[in-house]
């Protein structure tokens, strides 16, 4: 029986500094990925959302999931700094997670020095061209 081409989910299983960012992905492990990327404990994951107006709570379900294991969230909002929707905030705040939103490259820079302190840490990037 022949088998067609598994896709799989992107998902690096571990903590790594992220390299490089532009063209519309990062670079980290000496990988590449095109898209956003979701940086949890438990490792680097692809990450659907590209807008940051249209953000929610449920862009954050695996954040969630692992919230005992992340004092800080920081969010990279692609080019700009834009204020996180007040409903997604909310329901980071009640997970006890503090969120800061910054622009991709500041979360980016932000992300790599807390991650050498080896603190608590978790990033949400929207990636930027």
């Amino acid at each position: 029986m022949a088998k067609g081409i598994i896709i799989r989910e992107a998902h690096f299983p571990g903590k790594a500094a992220i390299e490089a960012y532009g063209n519309g992905g990062f670079r980290f492990a000496d990988m590449s990925h095109r898209g956003s990327l979701l940086v949890l404990p438990s490792g680097i994951h692809g990450w659907e959302p590209a807008d940051p107006q249209a953000l929610k709570a449920s862009d954050f379900d695996k954040l969630l999931a692992e919230a005992d294991r992340v004092e800080i969230l920081l969010v990279g909002m692609g080019k700009d700094l834009r204020p996180l929707p007040a409903a997604l905030r909310a329901a980071l705040k009640e997970a006890g997670i503090s969120a800061d939103p910054m622009s991709t490259g500041a979360a980016v820079r932000t992300y790599n020095v807390l991650l050498a302190e080896d603190r608590a840490v978790a990033a949400a990037l929207i990636a930027v061209d």
